[in-house]
């Protein structure tokens, strides 16, 4: 193609490793934290479900802020940092792994609680040796859709100075530099594809008697 130059991707190859290392560690980073908050927030909706049409009310609201918007709101307090694009990425996490795992864990047979109760399981115990092992491919799904959507929205963090592989798509913008354009679109791509491909390996390991059950 005429408009890719080859020979600026060998030039650049460094860097593009370096920005592409950035993307992974900052939807890594928010991937992770959004779990453990959106996992702690499940836990209450579970136990106390008066508390469960409050959690996802605040947390759609935070889906539903646009990103742009969002992170020229946070700048002010936080600056053009790491900490603002990581605040805004967490929050977008939120909704989707907090839906799934209360799903999941509402998708569990009334059988096997009463299965678990009869064999002496106390509530906690119940949740974490029964109900929260069958509930972890529909968490796994969340968490997969999460990640993946987060490494799309890493790309807007460009504009703090934090963009990862979306350093490159606003500089080629800026410059009309298709070959830049296309690194960073691509790049996200296929990372995002790797990612999504990574965390499936990862459920399949957990859960390994849902292999079998398909089989």
């Amino acid at each position: 193609m005429s408009f890719f130059n080859w020979d600026w991707v060998a030039r650049n190859w460094t860097s593009i490793l370096e920005r592409t290392w950035e993307h992974v560690f900052l939807t890594g980073v928010a991937v992770g934290v959004g779990t453990v908050i959106a996992m702690g927030l499940s836990l209450v909706a579970v136990r106390r479900r008066r508390w469960y049409g409050p959690i996802t009310s605040v947390t759609n609201i935070l889906y539903t802020i646009p990103s742009l918007a969002l992170f020229a709101f946070l700048v002010p307090f936080t600056g053009l940092s790491t900490l603002t694009s990581e605040i805004g990425l967490v929050s977008y996490t939120l909704l989707i792994i907090v839906r799934n795992t209360v799903a999941g864990i509402d998708g569990v047979s009334a059988g096997v609680r009463e299965a678990a109760d009869g064999m002496g399981f106390t509530a906690r115990s119940r949740f974490w040796k029964a109900e929260f092992p069958l509930a972890l491919p529909v968490i796994m799904a969340g968490i997969r859709i999460a990640a993946v959507t987060t490494v799309g929205l890493v790309t807007i963090t460009a504009i703090l100075g934090q963009g990862g592989l979306g350093y490159f798509i606003l500089a080629g913008l800026r410059s009309f530099f298709w070959t830049q354009i296309i690194v960073g679109t691509v790049g996200s791509v296929l990372l995002a594809v790797v990612i999504d491909v990574g965390l499936l390996r990862v459920e399949r390991l957990l859960t390994p008697w849902s292999r079998s059950r398909t089989a």
